[in-house]
């Protein structure tokens, strides 16, 4: 039995880490496509039907680069800054509940690698370790635009990281759990007299902005890709690197994009619930597949909104962004949490 276990643990372990990588690859192709058609344009659309190569094209080309380490840089802090980045982020998916147990018969297989009853925070402090791998990487370079960028960075994760931890503390006032399981099982129950529909989001509207705008900030993206603006820094904090190490940076934001959007999705919209999920008399290896399909969806979806945002709203400057972290939504988290509060006591007293 315990060599079965083993066995499943690592099969979900390489299945996580294959569909994380593949689909932070393949973003990066759905990227340039939204990106053309927000514009007019076609974009890639010549290695293989469709271009549906070009990640594979893209990632053979950062490979086959020549590998630069400037002269007056820290060698191995250098190569450590990616590689940090790089490793928290795939390590964030570990506490994810990807669907409903699968049976296998003599036992029930978990689509979650483990199951901790701190995982909300689990997933925080990994989080905050990627800082690390920017600051190291900017500083690391001996380039002042760099530095630049990875002060910015630091600053606008460890502002925006405050937000957002207010705005969990009120997800786990609700279900009053620290576990990401706990908090999506309690989303499966009825709403309406529909089952699998009472998600975080109708109770939480206020907490789910707030979490949604610091998820931007906390993974570099338009309006908040200040760390690494072309316009002002080159290219920010990467911008030395070269070769693969260039892509671990390039590939960890697009792995963070999906990680945040699994996270929104099973915080506030129900993880693998769906709705009717209990009145359709499904089997429970049904039941877990479908729950998956509908946890991917809700994934997609998120990460499309992260593209669509980036080619509809413009930078804003550095002094709007720490504004709106620490005067706007900090305030607005802390008050959420009061209200939240209030009505719980309220609703406990009835």
């Amino acid at each position: 039995m315990e060599t079965a276990l083993f066995l499943d643990k690592l099969i979900l372990v390489v299945s996580v880490f294959g569909a994380s990588l593949g689909i932070a690859m393949y973003s990066t192709l759905a990227e340039r496509k939204f990106a053309a058609f927000f514009q007019d344009r076609l974009g890639p659309n010549r290695a293989g039907l469709f271009g549906i190569l070009q990640p594979v094209a893209d990632g053979v080309k950062l490979f086959m680069k020549e590998e630069i380490i400037p002269a007056q840089a820290n060698k191995f802090l250098f190569i450590l800054g990616p590689s940090l980045f790089m490793i928290t982020a795939l390590m964030t998916s570990a506490v994810i509940p990807w669907s409903t147990p699968l049976d296998l018969g003599d036992r029930t297989m978990e689509l979650q690698v483990t199951d901790i009853n701190i995982g909300l925070l689990y997933v925080f402090g990994v989080v905050s370790i990627g800082v690390y791998g920017i600051m190291i990487g900017g500083w690391a370079s001996n380039n002042k635009y760099s530095l630049m960028g990875a002060l910015r960075a630091s600053s606008q994760m460890i502002s925006y990281e405050l937000a957002m931890g207010f705005s969990i503390i009120a997800i786990i006032m609700i279900t009053g759990s620290m576990g990401l399981k706990d908090v999506v099982n309690a989303q499966s129950t009825e709403l309406f007299g529909i089952s699998g529909l009472n998600w975080n989001i109708f109770y939480q509207p206020l907490g789910f902005l707030i979490f949604i705008i610091c998820a931007f900030a906390e993974c570099n993206r338009t309006p908040f890709d200040l760390p690494e603006c072309e316009a002002e820094l080159v290219g920010g904090y990467h911008t030395e690197y070269s070769s693969m190490k260039l892509g671990l940076f390039l590939f960890a934001e697009y792995v963070n994009m999906f990680i945040s959007s699994a996270m929104m999705a099973g915080l506030y919209f129900g993880g693998y619930n769906f709705p009717f999920m209990y009145e359709l008399g499904l089997s429970q290896n049904a039941l877990s597949i479908l729950g998956l399909v509908a946890f991917m969806t809700k994934i997609l979806a998120f990460i499309f909104f992260f593209m669509w945002i980036r080619w509809t709203i413009p930078r804003f400057r550095y002094d709007q962004l720490m504004h709106l972290g620490w005067k706007v939504l900090i305030p607005l988290a802390i008050m959420n949490l009061i209200a939240t509060g209030g009505v719980m006591t309220f609703m406990a007293s009835k």
